[in-house]
C-alpha cells in the first residue's frame, strides 16, 4: 500500500489544500492571498477550509513547508547521485539554472519569495524561512566538510562563510532574472558561482 493510500480522508484533504495553496502563496504572497482565493483553487467551501485549518496563516505555513520540501526533494535527486563534493555544489547551481523559469513550485524559489514579505510583517513565517535557510546552510557546510575529508576542497575554506556567500549570490541571481524576466542575470551569477566553487578545489 502506498503512502497516499494509507492516508485518512482528512489527511488527504489537508494535503490537497496545501498542495493547491502552495503555488498561490508563492506567486501572490501571504498578504495578496485571501481565503476566497484558496477556496477558488481548491473548490472547497470556507467551512471545508476551516474544518482542516484554523486560519490562513496555518495554511500558509503548511504550504511553505510543502514548497520547500518539494524543492529539497528535486535538488536531492540531482545531488545524491554525485560523489564529488565540488560537483554536488555545481549540481545545485545547475538545478536552479535549468529550472529558473520552470520552477518546482509556480512562482519561483519559496524561500526567496516568502523571506521578502515575511521579513517584518509575519514573525511566524519569518521563523519558517530561517529554519529553511539554516537547513540549506547546514547542508552546504556538510558538503564542504565532506570535501575536506575526501581531500577535494582546501582545508582553509570557511564552510559557514562559503555557505552564506553561495546562498546569497544564488538567490540574488534568481531575483534579478525573475524581475527582468531574462536569464542573462542568472547566467552572470552562475559563472561566478562555478568560479567560486573551482577556487576552493585542491
Amino acid at each position: 500500500m502506498s503512502e497516499e493510500e494509507r492516508l485518512s480522508k482528512a489527511d488527504k484533504t489537508r494535503r490537497f489544500i496545501v498542495k493547491e495553496a502552495a503555488a498561490l502563496f508563492n506567486q501572490q504572497g501571504y498578504a495578496g492571498t485571501s481565503m476566497k482565493d484558496i477556496m477558488e483553487v481548491t473548490g472547497l467551501t470556507k467551512g471545508g477550509l476551516y474544518g482542516n485549518f484554523k486560519s490562513k496563516e496555518e495554511i500558509a505555513i503548511a504550504s511553505f513547508e510543502y514548497a520547500v520540501a518539494a524543492v529539497k526533494k528535486e535538488v536531492a535527486k540531482r545531488t545524491h547521485v554525485i560523489e564529488n563534493s565540488l560537483d554536488k555544489l555545481k549540481g545545485v547551481v545547475y538545478y536552479y539554472k535549468e529550472n529558473l523559469f520552470t520552477p518546482t513550485i509556480d512562482g519561483g524559489c519559496p524561500i526567496l519569495n516568502t523571506s521578502i514579505e515575511a521579513d517584518d510583517n509575519n514573525p511566524v513565517l519569518r521563523e519558517k524561512v530561517l529554519e529553511a535557510l539554516d537547513y540549506w546552510q547546514d547542508r552546504i557546510v556538510l558538503t564542504i566538510k565532506y570535501g575536506h575529508e575526501r581531500k577535494e576542497i582546501k582545508k582553509g575554506v570557511d564552510a559557514k562563510e562559503f555557505a552564506s556567500l553561495f546562498i546569497s549570490t544564488l538567490e540574488g541571481g534568481i531575483m534579478m532574472s525573475r524581475i527582468y524576466k531574462n536569464q542573462t542575470h542568472f547566467d552572470v551569477i552562475c559563472k561566478q558561482l562555478l568560479k567560486m566553487i573551482e577556487e576552493i578545489r585542491i
